[in-house]
C-alpha cells in the first residue's frame, strides 16, 4: 500500500513533510510506521487532530508521536503541525483550488480571469446550497419564527455580519429578535428564552465554540434550535433542533471564503421572505412605516427629464466660456 500511495501524494499536499517522512521510513520501527502510513494516506490530518487524536487513529500513544516527530527533524508535534500547514498552503490549497473551480488563482492572473474564477466559485457555491435545501424544513422554520415571542441570532466574527443583517430583517417586519457576537450576552439571552422561542445559530465551519455554548444553553431553556452551517455534522448542526445545511461541505473550507457567506445570505434571505409571507400583512405594513420614517433622509430622485435638461444646460454653459 506503502509503494503507491507516497507517490500521489508527494506531488501533492504537504510534499516537503512527505519527502521526510520517506526518506526515515526504511528505518523505521512498526510502531512508527504506524503513523508513518497515517500520514501518507492523511497528510492533513495534524491540521485537525490533536496529538492524542492522532495518536489513537494510529494506534500509538502521544509520547511515540513526539518521538515520531522528532525522527524526522521537528522539536515536537506543534513545529510539526506548522511545517504541515506551511506546506498545505503553497501547494494544496492551489490543488484544491484546481479541482473544485478549474483553475487556480496566480500572481499573473488577468482581472477577467480572477474574475471568472470567482464568478465560478460564488455560483457552485449557490447551485450546491440550492440542490440540497430542504424546503419543507425552511417552511417549518419560517412559521415557527413568525409565531415566535422572540428570536435570538448567534454569530461570532464573519458571522456576526450574517447575523445582524438577519435580525435587522426580521425586526423590520415585526419579528422580537435580536442578536448577539459576544459570549457573555449571548448567553444571558439564551437562558430567559422558552418553547415561544427561536434561537440561530450561525457558523462556517460549524466549530466555533461561543456560538455552540449559546445555542446550547438556549436549547436547554426550552427554545427551538436552528444551525446554519456547512458542515453538517460539526458541534453545531449536533447541538440543534434543526440544521439549514448551506453547501456541500468542504475539508479545508477557509474562514474568509466569501462564497461561503453568500451560500448563507441566500439561505438567511428565503427564510426571511417566507416569514414576511406569513405575516404578510404584518410585513408589508411594517415595511411601508419604516420607509416613510427614513424618507426625509433621502434625496427626491430627479425625473429623467430633469435631469437631462440640467445635463443639457451644462453642457451649454462650458461650450460659451
Amino acid at each position: 500500500m506503502l509503494a503507491s500511495s507516497p507517490s500521489a501524494v508527494a506531488e501533492g499536499a504537504t510534499s516537503g513533510v512527505v519527502n521526510r517522512i520517506l526518506t526515515q521510513l526504511p528505518s523505521m520501527s512498526g510502531t512508527m510506521r504506524k503513523i508513518a502510513t497515517l500520514l501518507i494516506e492523511q497528510p492533513q490530518a495534524p491540521l485537525e487532530l490533536s496529538i492524542g487524536e492522532l495518536a489513537r487513529q494510529a494506534g500509538t500513544s502521544p509520547a511515540t508521536v513526539t518521538r515520531f516527530c522528532r525522527l524526522i527533524g521537528y522539536s515536537g508535534y506543534v513545529p510539526f503541525r506548522v511545517s504541515i500547514a506551511t506546506d498545505f498552503g503553497r501547494t494544496s490549497a492551489r490543488k484544491t483550488w484546481k479541482a473544485d473551480i478549474g483553475r487556480a488563482f496566480g500572481p499573473d492572473d488577468t482581472p477577467s480571469d480572477v474574475l471568472s474564477t470567482l464568478l465560478n466559485a460564488h455560483t457552485r457555491s449557490l447551485q450546491e446550497t440550492a440542490s440540497i435545501m430542504d424546503l419543507p424544513l425552511m417552511k417549518e422554520i419560517s412559521t415557527r419564527i413568525a409565531s415566535s415571542r422572540h428570536v435570538d441570532i448567534y454569530g461570532v466574527g464573519g458571522s456576526a455580519t450574517l447575523a445582524e443583517e438577519m435580525q435587522a430583517r426580521l425586526y423590520r417586519i415585526g419579528i422580537n429578535s435580536h442578536y448577539w457576537s459576544e459570549v457573555h450576552a449571548g448567553l444571558t439571552s439564551a437562558a430567559i428564552q422558552d418553547a415561544d422561542c427561536v434561537a440561530i445559530g450561525i457558523s462556517n465551519t460549524g466549530r466555533t465554540e461561543e456560538t455552540i455554548q449559546m445555542l446550547l444553553q438556549a436549547r436547554d431553556a426550552g427554545a427551538l434550535t436552528v444551525a446554519v452551517s456547512n458542515n453538517p455534522k460539526s458541534q453545531l448542526a449536533e447541538a440543534a433542533d434543526l440544521r439549514i445545511i448551506t453547501s456541500v461541505y468542504e475539508r479545508f473550507l477557509q474562514p474568509d471564503d466569501l462564497s461561503a457567506k453568500h451560500a448563507q445570505l441566500l439561505v438567511l434571505d428565503l427564510l426571511y421572505l417566507l416569514v414576511a409571507q406569513e405575516n404578510f400583512h404584518q410585513s408589508t405594513t411594517n415595511l411601508a412605516a419604516s420607509a416613510v420614517a427614513v424618507s426625509s433622509h433621502r434625496r427626491p430622485q430627479r425625473s429623467r427629464v430633469a435631469r437631462a435638461q440640467g445635463e443639457h444646460a451644462a453642457s451649454i454653459a462650458k461650450e460659451t466660456r
